[in-house]
């Protein structure tokens, strides 16, 4: 179920130099959280104004920003000691913001329903997995459609153009996803626990 996601381990390894490297400039990860935002809003203008397939490197260059820079706020708060609630909060709006610039990229290619409801279905994994982290599970993360393969997907649609068949494989994908992290968290949680949330 993982997906591409089996993959962050190998890639934080990679970033291990960088992120030392920021510790000892002392770069907030809040900083790097909007570095990744920022760079989705550059791969969605891409996507959006220039011609298949010259979007394609663009795109696939700010995306894998975009994805360094999520791995590497979450981790460098870790290693500074500076995790905190506020800077929980920033990194989960960042990526739900950074998810949205990426899907309305698709806006210039493809009718605004589809982009709607792509937009929305990728939004249902992460839902599915706070909700879930809420209720005392551990978060879930990966696909088969999760955040790396909907770049992925981007990348995809830069290069050959089949921005509706893209949109699509998105929209179905993610809530395949969400299914499978609901149907997981369900199972994990079992029936034993008696407190609930307001309804």
């Amino acid at each position: 179920m993982n997906g591409l996601y089996a993959l962050k381990p190998w890639y934080a390894d990679r970033l291990s130099g960088v992120r030392g490297a920021l510790a000892r400039r002392e770069v907030s990860p809040d900083t790097l959280t909007v570095a990744g935002v920022l760079c989705a809003a550059g791969a969605a203008a891409s996507l959006a104004w220039l011609p298949v397939p010259l979007a394609a490197l663009p795109v696939a260059v700010l995306l894998a920003a975009r994805l360094a820079f999520a791995n590497l706020d979450g981790a460098l708060a870790r290693d500074t000691g500076r995790m905190t609630r506020r800077g929980a909060l920033m990194n989960e709006l960042g990526d739900r913001a950074a998810d949205l610039l990426v899907m309305a990229g698709f806006l210039t290619l493809a009718p605004l329903w589809l982009v709607a409801t792509a937009g929305l279905a990728a939004t249902l994994p992460s839902w599915v997995s706070l909700a879930g982290a809420a209720a005392g599970a551990p978060r879930l993360n990966g696909g088969p459609v999760g955040k790396t393969e909907r770049c992925a997907l981007a990348v995809l649609a830069a290069a050959s153009g089949w921005a509706v068949p893209v949109l699509a494989v998105i929209a179905a994908g993610s809530v395949l996803t969400a299914g499978l992290r609901l149907g997981r968290l369900w199972r994990e949680l079992g029936t034993s626990g008696t407190t609930r949330g307001e309804r």
